[in-house]
């Protein structure tokens, strides 16, 4: 139907202070709105970024005077080190007023706190009547911990993140040696 079931977009205010944030810290920053992407200028990391997305991405200048719709996401792109000292800093700076984590080592996210990959899997197992102990989640990332931890049974790939393979269930081979798709046919396989 093209309607969404659940968007939890962060608070204008707050997405300004965000942004502010990480200009500070001069990293490249990516806006997702209305599923499109918004920088302040594209930037190798950017047109990286973009490249794994696949999604449009526009050029508005200043993000921070630009925005007056409050965003899905924002995405802070830079070398993994930086980020690691990035994502501490800001974590502390927004002590949980906005939920901060890596999807990639290169990739720091933020999203509202009540946005997380288990809160949308509890919303979607809930409106299709799924109990939680019928459910799989497969991660990789530090920001698909708590959908691991909040899964009926948890796989990480064997290239994911050490803390993402340590809470899992269950380690399949990595995603290039199409781990996912070997776990995915043999709980079919068991059904049948």
């Amino acid at each position: 139907s093209g309607r969404f079931l659940l968007h939890e977009p962060i608070p204008l205010e707050l997405a300004k202070e965000a942004i502010a944030a990480v200009v500070e810290e001069g990293v490249a920053l990516n806006c997702y709105v209305d599923d499109e992407i918004y920088v302040a200028r594209m930037t190798e990391y950017t047109r990286r970024y973009v490249g794994f997305q696949r999604l449009q991405v526009h050029e508005v200048g200043d993000l921070g005077a630009w925005i007056e719709k409050p965003p899905t996401k924002l995405v802070a792109i830079d070398e993994p080190e930086r980020l690691d000292g990035v994502e501490a800093r800001l974590k502390t700076r927004f002590d949980g007023r906005l939920y901060i984590a890596k999807s990639l080592p290169e990739f720091l996210e933020f999203a509202s706190p009540e946005v997380t990959k288990a809160s949308g899997t509890a919303f979607l197992a809930e409106h299709l009547g799924f109990a939680r102990e019928r459910t799989v989640a497969f991660g990789d990332g530090e920001n698909d911990l708590e959908l691991l931890d909040w899964a009926g049974y948890s796989v990480a790939v064997a290239n994911g993140h050490d803390r993402v393979r340590a809470l899992a269930d269950f380690v399949c081979p990595s995603a290039s040696d199409e781990g996912v798709a070997e776990v995915l046919e043999a709980f079919l396989d068991s059904r049948s």
